[in-house]
């Protein structure tokens, strides 16, 4: 008599899938409750890999994350419009607080005389053709000529530099003094040029006002007066 066909059991390779799967979703879930590789473990040791690899990828991507905001704010820096005034200005106010009560007055004097008329020439550079010789010349006053010329005589000893001639009769700080009021000159000059647009354009109004209302108190030349 013919036995009945017996049923196959399970594949045991199945039964260890289902296993592994199990522990998988107990160790995942594990983790997105916050709990500790110790509990986890508790699931199966299938979970263990998933926990280091949480704990090694959390701070990597942390490390990733400060890098990308890190680039982000560099590149929004350098994007950034520059405000060259603003930094010729600044390095004029560092060297003249660094210069404080380490030169003589008539050598103070003569830099703060300078660097007022910078600070009123700085703001009206745009009246001087872009990129002319002119408004160079007052930014490298500020930032180059007139602190270069102050620091090679503040390189030297004072006694040397206030009493000994190095040029015929003329002690370094003489000339020193002649170097800064040489600078003071161009400085006025450049001042007057980047007024004289101004300055014309209120003559040639004079003018106009002078024509449109007669030889009354307006006329510019004195003897329509």
């Amino acid at each position: 008599m013919t036995s009945p066909p017996r049923t196959a059991p399970a594949s045991t390779s199945s039964a260890s899938d289902r296993r592994k799967v199990g522990a998988q979703v107990v160790a995942g879930s594990a983790v997105a409750a916050g709990i500790t590789a110790a509990g986890v473990a508790a699931a199966g040791v299938a979970a263990v890999p998933v926990v280091i690899g949480a704990a090694v990828a959390a701070p990597i991507y942390a490390a990733i994350h400060l890098s990308v905001h890190a680039f982000r704010k560099r590149k929004r820096a350098a994007e950034a419009p520059v405000d060259q005034d603003a930094e010729t200005l600044a390095a004029l106010d560092a060297f003249i607080a660094d210069t404080e009560d380490r030169v003589p007055p008539i050598v103070e004097a003569r830099i703060l005389r300078i660097s007022d008329t910078v600070r009123q020439t700085i703001p009206r550079l745009d009246q001087l053709p872009a990129g002319s010789a002119q408004a160079h010349s007052v930014v490298r006053t500020a930032t180059s000529y007139l602190p270069e010329a102050v620091a090679s005589y503040l390189r030297l000893p004072r006694d040397f530099a206030d009493r000994r001639a190095v040029s015929g009769s003329k002690t370094s700080l003489a000339i020193l003094c002649d170097q800064l009021d040489l600078l003071a000159s161009k400085m006025d000059d450049l001042f007057d040029a980047a007024c004289r647009a101004d300055a014309d354009a209120l003559i040639a109004h004079g003018r106009f006002l002078a024509e449109k209302f007669g030889s009354g108190s307006l006329a510019i030349d004195p003897e329509k007066r």
